[in-house]
């Protein structure tokens, strides 16, 4: 009877605690598949084995001692590539996401405070640039400007701010109905301290996550713009140029085109998994819903 008892008190905490090693294994999971790509790109800040416009290794050499990928069509090193190539996406996706951020919810926070028709028209016009493709607006801006890695993070950014300005819309309307706010108001708490203080601390978990998965989709969006030549300029070696260079020596040299789409592909996938397992840590109706 006591073994009963105690088999039945067990129980319960079994499954919890298999979803929290799943939600563990998924963090850790893309922690390390994402942290290898930054770590990748912050030694390529100090080292490379070679120099970005180095030819002198010969056209479409295979992978060798003196070359670890081989070389590309015009005699550059693969792996130094591979390695500016990273750098140039983690601060594409850093600068992108910092440019959604602090235009998003700023945006976000205004348009949630907005009533009436002031709150229609900036829905409506949050609603058509979210439709508006994000690649399509960030060619329009970079072709307005210059072909450059700046002009495609700011591309990229705003394309993204009405995303992040969105989310946070519907997060701080939904804050602001609670009652901790009224009484926030009624004690005379003026409303840059309410939003400091009450608003944006509970918010910040979900734009984390949206962040995180806005990240993945800024390193998309730079490799798109970088493969139709409108990222960064040569000799910048950008995954999504690295990929276009390649494509025409894919048959006689695929590492050119393998090793950059392997790369872009675990990083997007890694950055996605940190966004899963920061949903189930901080987000507190996910742990309930979920247990």
């Amino acid at each position: 009877m006591t073994q009963t008892l105690r088999t039945s008190s067990e129980a319960p905490q079994t499954a919890p605690s298999k979803r929290r090693g799943r939600r563990s294994a998924t963090l850790i999971t893309g922690c390390v598949l994402s942290g290898l790509i930054f770590l990748l790109a912050l030694v390529s800040l100090f080292w490379t084995p070679y120099a970005s416009d180095d030819t002198s290794g010969g056209r479409l050499t295979g992978p060798g001692a003196g070359h670890l990928l081989g070389t590309d069509k015009l005699g550059r090193d693969l792996f130094t590539q591979l390695m500016t190539g990273s750098r140039i996406a983690v601060e594409a996706g850093l600068g992108s996401v910092l440019i959604a951020a602090v235009a998003g919810v700023t945006l976000g926070v205004l348009a949630a405070f907005a009533q009436g028709w002031l709150d229609d028209t900036l829905s409506a016009f949050l609603d058509i640039l979210i439709a508006f493709p994000t690649l399509l607006l960030a060619m329009l801006i970079v072709a307005a400007r210059s072909a450059t890695l700046g002009s495609a993070v700011l591309a990229i950014g705003l394309a993204q701010s009405a995303v992040v300005a969105r989310v946070v819309r519907i997060l701080v309307k939904r804050v602001l109905a609670q009652d901790y706010i009224t009484a926030a108001r009624t004690s005379g708490t003026s409303w840059p301290w309410i939003v400091a203080g009450h608003v944006l601390p509970n918010i910040w978990p979900t734009l984390v996550v949206n962040l995180a998965l806005q990240f993945g989709l800024a390193v998309l969006a730079e490799a798109g713009l970088s493969y139709l030549g409108l990222g960064a300029p040569p000799p910048n070696a950008s995954w999504g140029r690295m990929l276009q260079e390649a494509q025409a020596t894919f048959t006689t040299a695929p590492a050119g085109a393998l090793a950059p789409g392997v790369l872009l592909v675990l990083l997007v996938i890694g950055v996605n998994l940190v966004a899963d397992g920061l949903r189930d840590t901080l987000d507190p109706a996910t742990r309930r819903r979920r247990s």
